[in-house]
């Protein structure tokens, strides 16, 4: 049902609404409250000086209004709360001098002052407070208040037709209230029990239907994968001309994802593996195992640097393969005859960033797909490239290992393969806490690093000046290194708002040994593979999130050398400690998570992560689980087909993936 149909919606209106992304009746009734203010009387025996409070009473004076400063005021009156009389202040507010007269009835909510017998109220309400009132609160802007969105939802409430999503079976299993009255009572509460329990039924209905997509989408399984006929002796042949031997879990991903191929389904896989453990290598092999299938593959990098680093990778592993380097970087006259080579068949393997999914790119028989540090692409850039091919095979690298309680939820519906041993010769990064103070010690060793010839990160969090967060700034940083290291080394800087050829152009200069000190805001944390550095000093590291150190910390140790990461901080310490005690990233992760919670452990949103209304991931894992058994005997039963339940089959097969 469309917003124009509420009355007195106008067209401002419905785009300030249009701006908070609810485009129907039906969204906005489902745009829930984030909180509740709830105003329950005060103990007029028991105020506490410098408490808030919440009283009701008569306008004893007439109210007076005091001028001061630039557009500021202050208006005051006397309010007999039965027994007592209190002196109310409040700031700001002069236009409300002519609505409050004296006799009338008024609910003041504000901080005591006991001294002054004073109440410096935050909040003025018609009337007196007979009961408890709940009010809700909504995510708003600054052009339309969170009370006329509550006035506009109980509008649409009058008007939506309200569908229940949870099976009759399990509503009477878990007591759930029925869905028309959750909605009605999570927007206009008339107690704390029934707005727990509407909210109870709401978010129940939220990640049943949430697992119920990524049970069918599971169970879905479709055989139109692309034929393939390769005997896994030819893998065996693949992986011998590997000039390294390959660890365990590197052997098992390539198996998995050779199954993945032969076997009549389209491949969904996430490989997952900390920095360094040889996802690379792995991907090459599945675009080897790929071609000698009759197929062309592609692999999205996140920059031209990566993209050009995986590109000279593969052709020194693999120097018999065709393999096509596409990014933003090609002269029209190279990139036309790149495009004619792929379009024709004569490229077995296209190595690219975006450019891979311009309009002119036409792929000859596109059959596998891999994306690395695949959550860096918004979903629709991912499905575009999917979508270049018939049906291809998709895998999805990450360098961000995941939590089993996030991966259950976020990649539910892929398979998952995970390389948690790194390579021979690899040693671990030795991780030392320091204090702000400490900064003559980490200057010391970071000296010596130098004199031995090696290279050094130093991350700082910001690239410009604030006066609300005292941080040091990059270019700061870069002028304090610049000072103690410039007779010795060459020091530049780098950070997110240059332009993409000056960054890949210093990454370039690092790589070659040119910058010996990088100066760097966490740009570098996806960056090209520097063996010769050692080390990397992370500024007020307590800035980021154990996952966030970890990445960075994967920069460096990438050899054999004796390599360190300085985490310098004066805060959080007892967090920062985690990262000294392991260089596991699977349990860095599952320690990140559980200290923050579902928010955004990959660093930035995309568009297709996850988002609930009323559901956290960590703190609702139990009925996560739950939902997840319940919508996988749910698709088991007959009651999926019931034509009472169409509606439910209806929205959970009218998907192709959870993108």
């Amino acid at each position: 049902m469309e917003l124009k149909e509420i009355k007195g919606l106008g067209i401002n209106t419905i785009d300030n609404l249009k701006a908070l992304n609810i485009h129907s009746v039906e969204e906005l009734v489902e745009y829930y409250p984030f909180r509740y203010d709830v105003y329950e009387k005060s103990d007029l025996n028991n105020l506490e000086d410098g408490s808030n409070i919440i009283i009701d009473g008569v306008v004893e004076s007439k109210p007076t209004v005091i001028h001061f400063k630039r557009n500021k005021n202050k208006m005051s009156f006397r309010l007999n709360a039965g027994s007592k009389l209190f002196n109310i202040t409040i700031f700001n507010r002069a236009f409300l001098k002519n609505n409050i007269h004296v006799g009338m009835e008024i609910t003041v909510i504000g901080k005591y002052d006991f001294k002054n017998n004073l109440i410096v109220a935050s909040n003025l309400r018609k009337g007196l407070l007979e009961k408890t009132v709940i009010e809700p609160v909504y995510h708003s802007s600054s052009k339309i208040t969170s009370k006329r969105i509550s006035h506009f939802i109980n509008k649409a409430l009058e008007k939506a037709i309200i569908k229940d999503y949870v099976p009759e079976k399990l509503n009477k299993k878990y007591k759930l209230m029925d869905k028309e009255k959750a909605i009605n009572y999570i927007h206009k509460p008339s107690s704390k029990t029934t707005t727990y329990e509407a909210i109870k039924k709401l978010k129940y209905e939220e990640v049943f239907l949430f697992m119920l997509k990524i049970s069918y989408l599971k169970k879905r399984k479709d055989n139109n994968g692309l034929k393939r006929n390769l005997d896994f002796s030819e893998v065996e042949k693949i992986v011998s001309k590997i000039p390294f031997e390959l660890t365990k879990d590197q052997t098992k991903s390539i198996k998995d994802i050779y199954e993945d191929l032969i076997s009549p389904h389209r491949m969904n896989r996430l490989l997952q593996g900390d920095v360094g453990s040889g996802k690379t290598a792995v991907a090459f092999v599945s675009l080897y195992i790929n071609k000698l299938s009759g197929y062309q593959g592609a692999l999205m990098a996140p920059t031209e640097i990566l993209a050009s680093q995986h590109y000279q990778n593969i052709l020194k592993m693999f120097p018999e393969l065709k393999v096509g380097l596409l990014t933003g970087k090609l002269k029209a006259k190279e990139r036309k005859k790149l495009i004619e080579n792929i379009k024709n068949g004569e490229i077995d393997i296209v190595i690219g960033t975006h450019a891979l999914i311009s309009e002119d790119v036409t792929y000859n028989n596109l059959g596998l797909v891999i994306t690395d540090e695949q959550h860096r692409f918004g979903v629709n850039q991912r499905g575009n490239l999917k979508n270049k091919g018939v049906m291809p095979d998709i895998l999805y690298m990450s360098a961000t290992p995941i939590p089993r309680t996030y991966a259950l939820t976020l990649y539910g519906d892929m398979d998952i393969s995970s390389i948690k041993t790194m390579p021979k010769g690899r040693k671990a990064v030795k991780t030392i806490l320091m204090d702000n103070k400490d900064v003559k010690k980490y200057l010391t060793m970071m000296l010596e690093e130098i004199k031995k010839g090696h290279q050094i990160y130093v991350v700082a969090p910001l690239v410009e000046e604030s006066e609300k967060i005292d941080l040091e700034n990059v270019y700061k940083v870069y002028e304090n290194m610049n000072k103690a290291f410039h007779k010795i080394c060459k020091v530049d800087v780098l950070h997110g708002k240059m332009k993409s050829q000056e960054k890949d152009e210093i990454m370039q200069k690092f790589k070659n040994n040119e910058i010996q000190i990088l100066v760097s805001t966490t740009v570098i944390e996806v960056g090209v593979d520097v063996p010769n550095a050692t080390m990397m000093v992370i500024l007020d590291s307590f800035r980021f999130g154990l996952s966030a150190l970890h990445q960075l910390r994967g920069r460096v140790g990438r050899n054999e050398l004796d390599s360190y990461c300085i985490l310098v901080s004066d805060k959080e310490t007892k967090r920062l400690e985690i990262l000294t005690k392991t260089n596991d990233g699977f349990k860095v992760a599952e320690e990140d998570f559980l200290l923050r919670g579902s928010g955004d452990l990959f660093g930035l949103r995309q568009s297709g992560d996850m988002n609930f209304k009323l559901a956290d991931i960590k703190k609702d894992f139990e009925l996560f689980k739950l939902a997840k058994e319940d919508s996988q005997r749910y698709l088991e039963s007959q009651d999926y087909y019931k034509e009472e339940y169409n509606h439910i089959k209806e929205l959970t097969e009218n998907i192709n993936n959870l993108d």
